[in-house]
């Protein structure tokens, strides 16, 4: 049975879900693929209650800039090709970027699979914890982040990545700040 817990961020709500004393979830308010079904209730477990407290912890302390890696326990719940890429993303430091077709290289995997990673990058369902918004096009253009791509500019500003200008913003788009 999934524990939720909801914590504030600089960026609006973040909905945690743990399961078995792991985090399973971090979505933020209004994004794509956020649980249908998920309310914040008293976790199912001590394990589970130990687990969103630090991820909300050391979520807060990512925000505040304080912590470049996590270490909340964390599983995935997907196929194993995704389970490929999410583990991929994390090695991704802090304050870098790559591209889809670099994170599929380096997984040995031809150019055409781009798309079949960017898939993969798009449900990862361990926001920030798992950093997908580090992931950019080719060109470097800051392309679509499930919880907005400004949220995904705000993140990589809050990380100091140099490449975050107006120009790479899609058109219309107004970046969000960190206060």
């Amino acid at each position: 049975m999934n524990s939720y817990q909801i914590t504030d961020s600089p960026l609006g709500n973040v909905l945690l879900r743990a399961e078995d004393g792991q985090l399973t979830g971090v979505f933020f308010a209004g994004q794509k693929y956020y649980p249908a079904h998920a309310r914040a209730l008293a976790p199912e477990s001590a394990a589970d209650a130990r687990v969103l407290a630090q991820a909300a912890e050391e979520l807060d302390a990512y925000f505040q800039g304080r912590l470049h890696d996590f270490t909340v326990p964390i599983r995935f719940a997907g196929s194993d090709f995704q389970h490929r890429i999410w583990q991929a993303l994390c090695d991704i430091e802090f304050g870098e970027t790559s591209t889809y077709g670099q994170l599929a290289a380096g997984l040995g995997l031809p150019p055409s699979h781009s798309r079949a990673v960017g898939g993969a990058v798009g449900r990862n369902p361990l926001s920030v914890i798992v950093p997908c918004h580090r992931i950019l096009g080719a060109s470097g253009a800051l392309t679509g982040y499930a919880g907005g791509v400004d949220r995904k500019i705000a993140l990589l500003r809050l990380e100091g990545v140099p490449s975050v200008t107006a120009s790479r913003m899609p058109a219309g788009q107004a970046a969000l700040a960190l206060s």
